[in-house]
């Protein structure tokens, strides 16, 4: 009886160390999470006179190009979240929406690289630089979950993003959703004859979340880059009958894209 009671002291903080651990991982989420946002940003037009002044294209992230920065001027984004060009009326300027909330900074942007294939940009932010996210090639496994943040539907309300999580389903080549080849143009033919691997998640982003970074959830390291959405119909769809199924670009692309771009 003696030993029972003195074993019930231990056994009592064993549990509570036993119960303590699954809350432990599931905290790291929401910090992970506030250490991302500050470095994603809207991508956009803006142009003073038109209603709404602003217009939402897509999510972008800076980025670390050096070990030593913490801070950068760089953005990375998808490839169509960019304009193949402007209205030349000298007022729509393409834009990167900076901060959170009604009032976000409104900064100049330009292109500094682009990669169709992979569907990858590289932008240049005008004022001073933001937080960067690091990037990550380890192994990314089918069955692991991990978050991405950016603005799904847009900015009507203000610059707030949102964070989804879903897991890697397949690790899979990259295809054009098509009922037969005669939909298919020649330049889709011609990527499908040398696909690459992209990340299927089954998870629910929506078109404003191309560009979004998908992270490790502990450490916030970038592994891949949200770049479509497959659709179950219509593009005016993607809100009511969204398909669950998102597909993202592993960032060793974006690396390469990186480093073969002059940063100036």
């Amino acid at each position: 009886m003696r030993t029972t009671q003195r074993l019930q002291p231990l056994f009592t903080l064993l549990l509570i160390m036993t119960m303590s651990i699954p809350l432990t991982v599931t905290a790291a989420l929401p910090d992970t999470i506030s250490k991302v946002k500050p470095a994603i940003v809207g991508i956009g037009i803006y142009n003073k006179l038109a209603t709404p002044r602003a217009q939402l294209l897509g999510t972008g992230f800076a980025v670390q190009v050096s070990n030593q920065s913490t801070k950068s001027q760089i953005i990375a984004t998808n490839d169509h979240v960019v304009p193949s060009r402007l209205l030349n009326d000298g007022k729509t300027q393409f834009v990167v929406f900076v901060g959170q909330g009604k009032h976000p900074e409104v900064r100049n942007a330009r292109v500094i690289a682009r990669d169709e294939k992979h569907d990858l940009a590289l932008l240049k932010i005008s004022g001073q630089a933001i937080p960067t996210l690091s990037m990550t090639t380890a192994q990314v496994r089918e069955g692991e979950e991990y978050p991405f943040t950016g603005f799904p539907i847009g900015a009507i309300l203000g610059l707030y993003p949102v964070t989804h999580k879903g897991m890697i389903s397949s690790i899979t080549p990259v295809a054009i959703p098509a009922r037969n080849a005669k939909e298919l143009t020649v330049k889709q033919l011609k990527h499908l004859k040398n696909p690459y691997m992209v990340y299927q998640l089954d998870a629910t982003a929506y078109p404003g979340n191309s560009g979004s970074p998908v992270y490790h959830p502990t450490t916030g390291s970038v592994v891949a880059v949200v770049n479509k959405v497959l659709l179950k119909s219509t593009k005016e769809s993607a809100l009511t009958n969204p398909s669950d199924i998102t597909y993202a670009i592993p960032v060793k692309h974006l690396q390469q894209l990186i480093q073969r771009t002059a940063l100036n």
